[in-house]
């Protein structure tokens, strides 16, 4: 065979899902795994990739988180037996109180080899599909020969070979051909070798009689249509579909496809009133596709489709002219090909020689359609250890006879498809009839499900069976312990009653939904507590100040603070006591501001300080001069230049920095910081008074400027006086030179002589 696969096993046991014991500790609450209430262990692994069922029967939460298998504290080893065995072995030091055991799923990929060789003098069938309109009258002629000689190229490539033909025009209705009688009968004027217009024939089904061939196509018939794009897609299909018919074997498969013209698809039958998709099922009676006027043009896809189900590979040979739009649609059927066809089709033998080394020396793998959360992936080695990243690792090209590749496929599982039911995958190279069979059989539930498990358990009522540390309730019980029964409420309308509305979980993630009522869970520690009718408030959850739950002013209740008296905020962190805020004249911040917790916050710029009383801006506070009799409370220190003030790192407390503008326009600088005990001011002993202007700079600017102006005034006269000058004197040299009368005669004067001679002057007397 051209491909040969080669598999350790024809049939390959993929456990995807298996349940293994391991020790950890769960994650935070309210993720996935509690949100997916899994009733027993199965559910449970299946909810997520890192969910696990714990055993442990004291437990509230079954099925929750685990760590990571690098957090974990574990350590477990793998066997392969034929299918895969996990072993596990537990840190028996590690105390058991800190955690649990779990089940935690295990989605082990499963990769195997396929190997793929190019064989040699592999058979062929070649169907050769060619357009008949008008327009390729002279390409029939070279065709009608192709048989034989074709046969002979294709013998140095393989001993056994088949060829067909087959040739297309249009849709036999309106507006794609003309209906008039005359028309149908004859859709060529003038042209005594046309035949009536037709969508498909079979002319020649696949064989190995190459004189047959010639013979038959020999006697083919040009035909017409009115329109430009062919109905070539409704002749692929009918190929693909047809296998009986046109007698595809079990070999490799090539259309070749032959027109100058483009193509009609799906939707364009609405043109001619036809309305239904086409059916994809073959249609020939006498080897004549009958459908036409009923059945759609095909998609691009659905051709797709069928010539990848059926394993054809196709060659465009196409003229010059429409090999962009071919090209376009070699890019969406997989395994084809362009080649570019002489105005005459001379050249379609090298075509389809070069087409075929092409499609041959490229293998491509495809796969059927995956099962719900299957994923597969290939990773390719192609000639001469070539690793293939493109592509997604499905192809290899320049692959020659004898050359061998290797396809490494690894196939995962998400969950349990189809209730874990066994699914096959098939694997095939696209244009080849191998393929490759491959059972998957899913593990979806735990061990321990299996083993020590008791029916009608004590700790179910005895309505359930206890496995993997919980209750399985039987048909009709509810429960954690299947204490309920379902009679008296169904299970949808337990969870609707546990819920505060649809978008929140059950009893808030905090909580279990027993029998309708929703049961809190227990903390660490006592003093903290869930409560609530659906588990939403807790005691410990609240804002916190000074790290301190309320601040220690108050106490948390559903998650918000209730402030005790004379305090409020968030987190009871405002006090209402104004004595903080109380001036020397027993006003609430000095009427200058106000006390928000127990801190005055000024409103008057001016006012500063602890209670806004502070203002050593304001007019009449102290004057200068009487400054350290007047303000003697004040601790007045004056400095040399502004450099000297004191800097806001200097004091513990704030430092104001301050300038003043005294009667001569001079201003002084100077700081002042406060605190309960300290008014220190530091004041520049030097004044920053502004100085007077410079009147002798002044004067002589204005005059230079006077002076500079008049010469700049005369500069620009005097040109412009040389600037007129100049063309004046040129104007008259101009018209001196023009001048065109002689100084000796006077140009006005006229000649009162005028001077007239007799016409026979000089003549011979006439001879009478």
């Amino acid at each position: 065979p051209l491909c040969v696969f080669q598999m350790d096993l024809k049939v390959i046991l993929i456990s995807l899902l298996l349940g293994v014991f391991c020790y950890c500790n769960p994650q935070k609450e309210g993720n996935e795994c509690i949100s997916a209430n899994a009733k027993h262990c199965g559910e449970c692994i299946q909810a997520g990739a890192k969910c696990g069922w714990c055993e442990q029967e004291v437990r509230e939460l079954k099925c929750s988180a685990v760590l990571t298998a690098a957090e974990a504290i574990f350590m477990f080893y793998v066997r392969l037996i034929l299918f895969v065995i996990f072993e596990t072995s537990i840190d028996s030091s590690i105390p058991k109180e800190k955690g649990g055991i779990f089940i935690i799923p295990l989605r082990q990929p499963q990769s195997f080899d396929l190997k793929f060789k190019r064989a040699e003098d592999y058979p062929i069938d070649l169907y050769y599909l060619m357009d008949l309109s008008y327009s390729m009258k002279d390409d029939l002629e070279n065709v009608k020969n192709l048989g034989t000689s074709l046969m002979l190229e294709m013998k140095k490539i393989t001993s056994d070979f088949h060829i067909g033909f087959g040739s297309f025009v249009e849709k036999t209705v309106m507006p794609y051909i003309s209906t008039t009688p005359s028309k149908l009968l004859n859709p060529c004027t003038g042209d005594q070798n046309c035949t009536s217009p037709f969508s498909y024939k079979n002319v020649l089904s696949l064989t190995s009689d190459g004189n047959m061939f010639n013979s038959l196509v020999g006697k083919q018939q040009i035909s017409g249509n009115l329109d430009s794009p062919e109905g070539g897609f409704d002749a692929i299909m009918q190929v693909a579909v047809c296998g009986k018919e046109i007698g595809w074997r079990n070999v490799t498969r090539l259309l070749v496809f032959s027109t100058d013209a483009g193509f009609h698809f799906a939707g364009d039958g609405k043109l001619g009133g036809i309305v239904l998709p086409n059916d994809g099922k073959c249609h020939l009676e006498d080897n004549v596709y009958t459908m036409s006027h009923y059945y759609d043009y095909p998609s691009i896809a659905h051709l797709v489709q069928k010539l990848s189900d059926n394993n054809i590979q196709t060659i465009f040979a196409v003229t010059e002219e429409f090999q962009p739009v071919y090209q376009e649609l070699k890019n969406l059927i997989p395994k084809s090909a362009v080649g570019t066809l002489s105005a005459n089709s001379s050249n379609v033998i090298n075509l389809i020689i070069d087409a075929y080394n092409s499609l041959s020396s490229e293998v491509i793998l495809d796969n059927s359609k995956l099962p719900e959360g299957v994923e597969i992936e290939y990773k390719s080695q192609c000639k001469n250890g070539v690793v293939n990243d493109k592509d997604d690792g499905r192809k290899c090209s320049n692959i020659s006879i004898g050359d061998e590749v290797n396809f490494n496929i690894t196939v995962t599982s998400k969950g349990c498809p189809n209730e874990g039911k066994s699914e096959t995958i098939k694997i095939k190279p696209l244009g080849f009839t191998e393929e490759v069979e491959i059972i998957l059989n899913f593990i979806c539930d735990c061990q321990c499900q299996n083993n020590d498990v008791v029916k009608k358990s004590e700790k179910c009522s005895l309505n359930g069976t206890f496995e993997c540390g919980a209750c399985r309730c039987f048909e009709g019980r509810v429960g954690r312990n299947c204490e309920c029964s379902s009679n008296d409420m169904a299970t949808d309308d337990m969870d609707h009653n546990c819920r505060k509305n649809n978008n929140t979980d059950i009893c808030s993630n905090n909580g279990e939904c027993v029998c309708g009522t929703c049961e809190c869970k227990k903390r660490p520690n006592p003093e903290e507590r869930y409560s609530g009718q659906f588990c939403e408030c807790d005691n410990f959850n609240c804002d916190r100040s000074g790290n301190k739950l309320c601040g220690g002013n108050g106490r948390c209740v559903c998650r918000e603070c209730i402030c005790d008296p004379m305090w409020s905020g968030r987190a009871c962190d405002c006090s209402l006591d104004n004595s903080t805020c109380l001036a020397t004249n027993k006003q609430i911040c000095n009427g200058r501001g106000r006390c928000e917790c127990g801190v005055c916050k000024c409103t008057d710029p001016k006012f500063q300080g602890p209670t806004c009383e502070t203002c050593p801006t304001c007019p009449g506070v102290c004057k200068m001069k009487t400054c350290k009799e007047e303000c003697s409370y004040f601790n007045l220190i004056t400095v040399k230049d502004r450099n000297k003030l004191p800097q806001p790192n200097d004091y513990p407390y704030p430092v104001m920095h301050c300038k003043e503008r005294d009667a001569n326009d001079c201003w002084f600088y100077y700081t002042y910081a406060v605190n309960d005990t300290e008014r220190e001011v530091h004041v520049v002993d030097k004044l920053d008074c502004p100085s007077g202007p410079d009147i002798i700079p002044i004067v002589a600017g204005v005059v230079a400027g006077i002076v500079l102006i008049g010469l700049a005034l005369l500069l620009i006269w005097k040109l412009l006086m040389i600037i007129h000058d100049r063309r004046e004197f040129a104007k008259f040299e101009k018209e001196k030179m023009n001048a065109k009368w002689d100084t000796q005669e006077n140009p006005i004067y006229k000649s009162p002589i005028n001077q007239f001679q007799n016409p026979n002057y000089g003549r011979k007397a006439a001879v009478l």
